[in-house]
């Protein structure tokens, strides 16, 4: 009776056939949906702010802190995109695996090479981005820095699952050289062009793409 119960409780506590391994957190739509593009059905994915929010200012709810908490992976965009949120989440969560350093916290900046960093630290200038500008994944080529990275870090948590992200990033990385190659011809004949924003969200974009971009 105790070997089959032991069996029993075996079978019952063995994770299931694409029960999600890892938790993640991200700030932002576009880290949770590329977090769900690499980890695929190995990991659950919990995104704060909403797609039709300013991810500069977002208001702190009790899920958020609780969806910290249990998680295992935390993925912002860094740059100080989110300077005036996340700490009172991270501070409410008191979750060691996604603290700063600790090997669940991604910084999706980190690899990418910023523009718009000014040669002095000066806030009277108002929305001034220090650390340099943080809309890097409006440059597509960035987006797949942050895949790789996301695929390295999903490893080091869940070795079991490595093969699934390798793929999963592979199949990705083939998907966006490919919309590269038709964006890139749909935009050529606009190559030189000025644009102008409200905001210098489309600098990365520009870059990319050959345009000129003016904010007023």
């Amino acid at each position: 009776f105790l070997a089959c119960a032991a069996c029993l409780a075996a079978v019952l506590l063995a994770p299931l056939p694409g029960r999600a391994q890892l938790k993640i957190v991200a700030t932002t739509s576009e880290y949770g949906a590329l977090a769900a593009e690499i980890g695929g059905a190995r990991v659950s994915v919990t995104t704060i702010a909403k797609p039709t929010e300013d991810p500069h200012f977002v208001d702190a709810r009790p899920s958020q802190v609780v969806a910290m908490h249990r998680a295992d992976v935390l993925i912002e965009g860094g740059a100080e995109l989110e300077i005036g949120w996340l700490t009172p989440l991270l501070d409410g969560a008191r979750n060691p695996r996604i603290l700063a350093g600790a090997p669940g916290r991604v910084v999706a900046s980190q690899g990418v090479q910023l523009l718009d960093i000014p040669p002095s630290a000066d806030r009277s200038q108002g929305d001034a981005h220090i650390a340099g500008n943080p809309h890097f994944m409006l440059d597509p080529q960035n987006a797949r820095i942050v895949a790789a990275h996301l695929a390295r870090t999903f490893t080091a948590l869940d070795a079991a699952g490595a093969p699934l992200y390798e793929s999963n990033l592979a199949t990705w990385i083939a998907a966006l050289e490919a919309k590269l190659r038709e964006w890139t011809a749909a935009l050529a004949p606009f190559k030189g062009r000025q644009i102008v924003t409200y905001h210098p969200t489309w600098r990365y974009f520009a870059r990319r793409f050959g345009l000129e971009s003016n904010t007023f």
